[in-house]
């Protein structure tokens, strides 16, 4: 089945937030946000900007009538700054004009006063200095200091990551309408409604039955819009709630990437031993997380890098530990991934370090260490495995070392032109680690001609989720796919969504949707024996036709939906789904996390111009564990732009700011990703169907997140193309390796 919303977005007629009509008298807004990075509050000027013909009013900390503060996790984020600011970029003031030309020309005038605070930017100081977000987490298992003694190779070493910006398509914004009895409805581009509404209705001091958020669906979010759309929703309903008008602010591109948060960065220290069979007995890491000025989602990422510390490999002794470091930058937040690519990259970077030691191939320790079904990870959960089958079915597809004796004759033969070769193997759980996440609800209707409505909690953001509820409805009720339509998200419909995140919004809201129409289908099979004469356990519909076990009979489901409307049937269902098994108990950092694991292996090849430090992927090859995928064509899409996004964070995306705090990878000048040139020549999947039963909606694996790790392996392919040309270079761990840092690498020894 194709992708429903295909035919619409060709056409420029789906709708996204700046495409809904706007209401007469209209109101605009736009966001003064500090120029310092920390800093006392001394004065704030608001004069001339309030006089600007066209100002209606501009907002600050003092003009909120409920609480000032939207910190999900911690709550330490105020919406507005009072008598301090934090991070360039902190919203300070809010300008409400006749029109967004002359809100954005207000904030201009805003002058802003401070006195200098120190300017943290490093989270190793932080650490130092004990400015923590929340306190460090250890996970263990084993004993480290007993399995090093036993090691006959043990090599340490630091690892980083920079960040990455989100660039959705659709910037951050919202729209905000006046209703009756106090009540607002807002129009939000978010992944999260539930958070939107929550956090507004602690704001305006109003309960959240008076708050309607609706989404129909986001061009684009990567997890951006999972807390951080929470602030504009906020503003522009703060000034509806005083002025009673309609409020809308779309941020422009340079406003969404000075004002919102990014994947947050990482540096971390490593150390790992080796047997004389290259298995790891013991591993020991420290991650030190930039989680910037404010808790936000960073504590939950961190969580998820020590989930992930030893990605797809058994290693049975471990120490892992988080600092989650206070720094003055803007509160970073969740990426696709959500700290499982930064914990991965420390683990891979470890066995490239002490494969280089050992003077054999890195793949060689990646596929002894491979896990097995019945492993424990280092959380407590044992896994039902399809590493080795996923690495071993990339063997027998792509004949990998056909490729290795290419490279080797290519490298042998140039000077200027080098390739590199990489394994990239990945594990990754699917839920949310927050159990009570775990759980969504979705409203069925089917209406008196035989059509169907679905309302979800899923937030369609191009990922494909609509159609797919739309296949879980008409696959339960065995109708045709244009009987139904899927509504947007709505909390009046479908209240305490959990957001559209961690790979399951599809498994939460497709088992949801799934509860639903089985019940309503009960209840009509029920009604049809009665109508047939017939045993209940007899009757089944197929294809809109009602069957006495297989016998076809008059009955068809239009006929039979009036009916039973007639009959007074009830023919609206909501359906509630909990993830079963999940659990984990934070005070002995143990558990059953994940409903299951999603595995997989991909080979990448580049080619390095060693005279320019600029390169070419060739390919990136990749056999995938999907289950049984319910939509190929969605998936192998989730799987090509996952791979893209994350070869972007390894080799060019790089976040750059100064010694004050402020951003310069403001732009798309001064911000670079991934381009049809520099996307990989070939990306060729093969799709791996694992016969294990998992708790994936009718077995169809999550395919969101786990393909951006793929992306990793165009890091160590990079590098070993730079070891190469220069096998005495101390090129080191650290992503993205642009050009420059290649180039770095090829001649610095």
């Amino acid at each position: 089945m194709h992708n429903i919303d295909s035919y619409s977005h060709l056409r420029g007629e789906s709708i996204y937030l700046d495409d809904i009509p706007e209401l007469s008298g209209t109101l605009y807004g736009a966001a003064f946000g500090s120029n310092v990075a920390h800093g006392k509050i001394t004065n704030l000027d608001l004069e001339a900007a309030q006089n600007l013909p066209g100002v209606v009013r501009i907002f600050t900390y003092k003009d909120i009538p409920g609480e000032n503060q939207i910190g999900g996790i911690v709550p330490d984020e105020p919406l507005f700054a009072e008598d301090k600011v934090d991070f360039e970029g902190m919203p300070v003031a809010f300008v409400v004009a006749e029109s967004k030309k002359i809100a954005q020309k207000a904030v201009k005038l805003i002058k802003l006063s401070t006195e200098p605070l120190e300017i943290i930017t490093c989270p190793r100081k932080a650490k130092e200095i004990g400015s923590l977000i929340v306190p460090p987490r250890t996970f263990k298992t084993g004993n480290t200091e007993d399995a090093f003694r036993k090691c006959k190779y043990i090599f340490e070493g630091i690892a980083e990551t920079n960040g990455q910006e989100h660039l959705y398509i659709e910037t951050q914004g919202a729209y905000s309408i006046p209703a009756e009895n106090n009540s607002i409805k807002v129009y939000s581009s978010t992944q999260g409604p539930t958070a939107v509404q929550r956090h507004m209705a602690a704001v305006l001091g109003i309960p959240m039955h008076r708050i309607e958020v609706d989404v129909t669906r986001l061009g684009g979010g990567f997890g951006g819009k999972e807390d951080q759309a929470t602030v504009w929703a906020i503003l522009c309903a703060l000034a509806t709630h005083h002025l009673k008008r309609p409020v809308k602010y779309s941020l422009d591109r340079m406003e969404d990437m000075r004002m919102s948060g990014k994947r947050n960065p990482y540096t971390s220290d490593y150390k790992i031993g080796l047997d004389e069979n290259l298995k790891i007995l013991s591993y020991e890491v420290s991650f030190y997380q930039n989680a910037g000025a404010t808790a936000d989602l960073s504590p939950a990422v961190l969580e998820r890098s020590l989930f992930h510390c030893t990605n797809a490999y058994y290693v049975p002794n471990v120490v892992a530990t988080a600092y989650s470091c206070r720094t003055n930058l803007i509160p970073n937040t969740a990426f696709r991934g959500f700290g499982g690519p930064q914990g991965m990259f420390v683990i891979e970077s470890a066995i490239a370090k002490a494969a280089e030691e050992l003077g054999v191939n890195a793949w060689e320790i990646q596929r002894v260490n491979l896990l097995k079904t019945n492993d424990e990870m280092v959380y407590g959960q044992k896994v039902v495995s399809e590493a080795i089958s996923c690495w071993d079915k990339l063997d027998e597809e792509f004949d990998p070392q056909n490729i290795h004796n290419d490279v080797a004759i290519f490298n042998a033969s140039n000077h200027l032109f080098k390739k590199g070769i990489s394994y990239m193997p990945i594990c990754f759980g699917i839920s949310f680690t927050k159990i009570l996440m775990n759980q969504a609800r979705a409203l069925v209707h089917i209406y008196m001609d035989g059509s169907i409505n679905v309302t979800t909690g899923a937030i369609e953001m191009g990922q494909g989720v609509n159609t797919k509820m739309l296949q879980v409805a008409a696959k339960t009720f065995s109708v045709n796919a244009g009987k139904i339509k899927v509504s947007s998200t709505n909390t009046y419909k479908i209240a305490n969504t959990s957001p559209s995140a961690a790979s399951a919004t599809a498994d939460l809201n497709g088992r949801a949707v799934q509860v639903a129409c089985e019940a309503i289908l009960t209840r009509l099979k029920t009604f049809a024996a009665k109508l047939l004469s017939e045993n209940e356990n007899r009757i089944s519909i197929r294809d809109e036709v009602v069957y006495v076990k297989d016998s076809m009979t008059d009955l068809k489901w239009n006929d039979l939906i009036i009916q039973a409307y007639l009959q007074r049937i009830n023919l609206s269902e909501h359906g509630h789904y909990a993830t079963p098994v999940v659990n984990f108990d934070p005070s002995i950092e143990k558990g059953h996390p994940f409903a299951y694991h999603v595995f997989g292996t991909a080979l990448t090849v580049v080619k390095l111009d060693c005279l320019r430090g600029t390169y070419e992927i060739e390919a990136v090859k990749v056999v995938h564990d999907f289950g049984t995928s319910m939509n190929t064509i969605i998936d192998k899409g989730q799987i090509e732009g996952g791979i893209v996004q994350g070869i972007g964070w390894m080799t060019m995306e790089e976040i750059v700011y100064d010694n004050n705090g402020k951003l310069r990878s403001n732009a798309l000048s001064t911000y670079k990703v991934p381009d049809i040139y520099s996307a990989p020549k070939l990306i060729d999947i093969v799709f791996y169907k694992s016969e294990a039963e998992n708790l994936a909606i009718f077995n169809s694996k999550a395919v969101g997140e786990p393909p951006l790790m793929y992306g990793i392996g165009t890091y160590f392919a990079l590098r070993n193309a730079v070891k190469a040309f220069n096998p005495e270079s101390k090129i080191g761990f650290s992503s993205p390796l642009t050009p420059e840092k290649a180039l770095l690498g090829l001649y610095k020894k």
